[in-house]
């Protein structure tokens, strides 16, 4: 498919910030966002707000490869560098399969 996920993989990620941590959460994965851009086989990148204190990335890929290179890359670094200052506990992330997409051309 021409957007080069159908079929393809991505991330789930949840995160639970510390009580009085939220506004930091937000500036991190606003943050993120540059550094993903550098990264040429995440396909997409999505940060969202699930609930006052909850958080969710979700991210995709062509393949693995790509799903490899994100798990291994800069955010993800970064993710695990401020997890204990930031987050109440340990991220949770599913490895999940894209069966249908849409995205602009």
């Amino acid at each position: 498919m021409e957007d080069g996920i159908m079929n393809g993989k991505a991330l789930w990620v949840v995160l639970e910030a510390k009580p009085g941590k939220e506004a930091e959460v937000e500036k991190f994965l606003q943050a993120g966002q540059a550094l993903v851009e550098a990264e040429p086989k995440t396909v997409s990148w999505f940060a969202i707000k699930i609930a006052p204190s909850t958080y969710g990335i979700f991210d995709t890929f062509a393949d693995d490869s790509g799903r490899d290179a994100h798990l291994n890359g800069k955010v993800a670094q970064a993710l695990k560098e401020k997890a204990s200052e930031l987050l109440a506990k340990s991220p949770s992330i599913e490895k999940i399969d894209v069966i249908a997409s849409k995205l602009p051309k």
